[in-house]
This record gives C-alpha cells, structure tokens and sequence, in this order.
C-alpha cells in the first residue's frame, strides 16, 4: 500500500511539474493607442485655384472589424464638387483603407474615381510576408500585378491617420514609403511649428509638416504639398494643401465628428 500511495504521489506531482512546465498561450497582440475613434467624421471645404469653395470632403472612421486575420479600422475618404461645378465637369472620388489596429499599417487599400463619366476600380492588397502589394484594376481595363514594397509601406489615407499617432518635435524629419495605385513613392516629412492656423472652426495651434513626394525614379510628384495637425491630442489635420498638375487644391476643416 504503502508502495502504491508513494507511486501515486510521485505521478501527481510530476503532473503539477509537466503542467507547470508547459507552454502558455501567448497573449493577444495589443493594439496601437490611436487618437481616433470609431464614428469620427471629418468634413472639409475645398478650395480649387481660384475658386473658394469648389466642393467637399469627408474622411469617416466606419468601423473595426475583424479582417484578412487581423482587426483593422474601416477608413474611407470621399470628395465631390459643388452642384455648379459638378454639373459642368462631374467627378466624383472615394478612397478606402483598411488600417491594422495592432501594427497601423494598411491590409487592403480601394480606390474608385468617377471623371466626366469614365469610372474606374482599383484595389491594392498588402501582402507583409512577402513584401508585396497584389493590385488589381477593374474597370475599365482589367489588370493585375505584385508590385515589391517596403516594409511598413502605407497608403495614402493610412499614412494621413498614422501621423496623427506620432508624437512631433520642430526640425524633425522622416521618411515614409507609399504605395498608391499600383505604384511605390516615397514621402518625406519636414516638421515646424507650433503655428496658429485660422480655419472654419476658429483658430487651431498646429504642426506644419511640408512634404515632398518623389516617384521611384527620383522625379518630385506636386509642390506646396502640407498638413497641418493639430497640437492637442486628437491631433487632427486642420489643412491640407498641394499644387498638382491639374490644379491648386487646399482643405479647410469645417466640422468635426469625434
């Protein structure tokens, strides 16, 4: 007896060693703090040339959704002229992004332009293993390829909310890796300020972050190109403004949703 009770401890307790001993489940990954939230909606005036107020834009924070086995915020960001305009040139343009919520990096970006009606259907899906964007256009002409990127590699509406994660400092400069449309650029960033910037909502304290755009063959994409983010935590872009070829654009943020 005496030997079946010491067996039984001794299997007892090298149960507790091996359970002890055994590998625990790793933690969930822990997502980024953002100063966004679900439901955020920015609307902006938009400024063409020499018109004043030649339409408007909205970037929405829809939802956050489980996604390509991750989590991610659903973003999208749409623009429209006015009624005049609109009726005399039509266009029409909507961006979406899906932002990983634990590593701030997109997993898929849409993109869907409607001009003087011709429309067109794009899409970029980040593969991060193999450093890879698989594009696809839909419309009008069917066409598919892997486009090499970068690690950590954005997208331009992504890149635009993960500034807003950072913290800043005047002088500071950085380099950022986007891929739009099937192509891969890279955006450098030059910080100053604080400075006071007069917009819709009164006046807001922001950073001044000047960017350069260059193409991968070293050629400058726009000029005048600046967001302007505000200095409080929400961080929120203020002003946007670039001069393209086509014409001079500036966003002024007229109301705020958080």
């Amino acid at each position: 007896m005496r030997a079946l009770a010491a067996i039984a401890i001794a299997l007892s307790l090298s149960g507790l060693v091996m359970r002890a001993q055994a590998p625990r489940p790793s933690p969930p990954p822990r997502e980024a703090t953002v100063p966004f939230a679900v439901g955020e909606t920015l609307t902006y005036d938009v400024s063409y040339s020499n018109l004043l107020t030649a339409g408007t834009a909205v970037t929405r924070v829809g939802e956050k959704r489980a996604s390509f086995g991750g989590t991610a915020y659903a973003i999208t960001a749409d623009g429209k002229p006015v009624p005049l305009i609109q009726r005399l040139y039509p266009v029409y343009y909507k961006m979406d992004t899906l932002l990983d919520s634990v590593a701030l990096l997109p997993q898929w970006t849409g993109l869907y332009t409607e001009e003087n009606g011709k429309k067109r259907q794009t899409s970029m899906r980040f593969d991060r293993p193999a450093r890879q964007v698989h594009y696809e256009m839909t419309t009008p002409t069917p066409v598919k390829a892997d486009v090499a990127v970068p690690a950590g590699a954005q997208d331009g509406l992504a890149l635009l909310y993960t500034l807003r994660t950072r913290q800043f400092r005047s002088g500071e400069r950085f380099t950022v890796p986007v891929a739009d449309d099937g192509s891969v650029y890279s955006v450098n960033v030059a910080t100053s300020g604080p400075e006071r910037i007069a917009g819709r909502l009164g006046q807001s304290e922001c950073w001044n972050l000047q960017i350069t755009i260059v193409d991968d063959k070293g050629a400058a994409v726009g000029k005048n190109i600046g967001v302007w983010l505000s200095t409080d935590p929400k961080h929120l872009p203020v002003k946007i403004q670039a001069d393209l070829p086509v014409g001079s654009f500036v966003l002024l943020l007229r109301e705020a949703k958080l």
